[in-house]
């Protein structure tokens, strides 16, 4: 099949740098050519996560400078490098954080890719989807039913599959009773999914617009995130990057329970008390990047159980407008670029 033609140049956002008074600015660049095993996808959608505040903000260390952020990308096929065979020009794909591992090393081959060493990652080691155009190997790209509008199918790439994840690392017995700290991108998605498969709710989180989208969704209670939950949890999952918010979590959960902590960052935690925090066998686990059979799952279940995310949508030319109001919390649910918004 002929290679559509494109234009030579596009418009993207890059990092500027910590210390600069802005973090993205827009640039002109070349359209970039994939090479063996990658595919070119024009982006339709972008969600904005908070991992990408934390690579323009310097909480993660730079890996790439002038990166272009972005990773719960949603596009079209438009080009195919060598030796490329699972999608074709017009394919519809999502792209993810974790962008390649391995293969080969000891987490690779026990299904633990998320932990490989060598892993890289959209939007902070390669350019991201903050940009008209993106390269991906077709490894790692994962299939978009074309029935999902994209800026629902976006923020299910990173902000649910994070969520799927740490759900499990949660260890939730069937129909127990889950803590939520924080109810952003992740947490409305993972609140949707606990529910439908019978959990009991609790949110814990700031902000009276976030706790009304949580009682909409179903949760049994709402509070503040520094208060303890009306019953004992059986798990909880730390969505907000507040290390002191950790004790608290802990004290919430009955014996037995497990706290997930979901951030790629947290603050630093204060010193934990045995007896009070983690004794009767209480249990405290991180969650790193997601596989892609996590994503596999994930989305699956989204189609299946009608999970939907609260989105604001931004056109192109606002994704720094986007990412200053993600900081300061002035929306629920989850922001999202449209490139068809652009054109409204």
């Amino acid at each position: 099949m002929a290679q559509p033609t494109l234009p030579e140049t596009m418009r993207a956002w890059q990092t500027v740098g910590t210390g600069a008074p802005d973090r993205i600015r827009p640039v002109t660049r070349p359209v970039p050519s994939p090479g063996p095993g990658e595919v070119l996808v024009t982006v339709e959608a972008c969600g904005i996560c908070r991992t990408d505040l934390h690579v323009t903000d310097g909480d993660l260390p730079e890996h790439r400078p002038h990166v272009v952020p972005g990773h719960e990308v949603v596009g079209t096929v438009a080009r195919q490098g060598p030796d490329t065979w699972r999608f074709a020009p017009g394919d519809r794909v999502g792209i993810a954080w974790l962008r390649s591992t391995c293969g080969a090393c000891r987490w690779c081959r026990s299904g633990r890719e998320n932990l490989c060493p060598a892993a890289e990652f959209t939007g902070w080691d390669e350019d991201g989807g903050y940009a008209e155009h993106m390269i991906v190997p077709e490894a790692y790209a994962h299939r978009i039913p074309p029935e999902l509008p994209a800026e629902q199918a976006a923020p299910l790439l990173c902000a649910g599959i994070i969520g799927y994840r740490a759900l499990r690392r949660a260890a939730l017995p069937p129909g127990g009773r889950l803590g939520l700290y924080g109810f952003g991108a992740s947490a409305h998605l993972t609140a949707q999914l606990a529910i439908a498969q019978g959990a009991e709710v609790h949110v814990l989180t700031r902000g009276a617009q976030a706790q009304r989208l949580a009682l909409e969704l179903g949760a049994a209670s709402v509070g503040p995130a520094d208060a303890m939950p009306p019953v004992p949890l059986d798990s909880s999952i730390l969505f907000a990057p507040a290390g002191e918010l950790v004790p608290v979590a802990l004290a919430g959960l009955q014996q037995g329970g497990t706290l997930a902590l979901a951030g790629i960052h947290v603050s630093d935690i204060p010193p934990l008390s045995y007896q009070a925090h983690l004794f009767r066998e209480r249990t405290v686990t991180s969650v790193t990047a997601n596989t892609r059979r996590d994503a596999e799952e994930f989305l699956a279940l989204a189609a299946r159980l009608h999970i939907r995310a609260s989105v604001t949508t931004y056109p192109f030319e606002a994704a720094d407008e986007a990412l200053d109001d993600l900081a300061h919390g002035r929306f629920a649910g989850v922001a999202v670029l449209s490139r068809a918004a652009a054109a409204r």
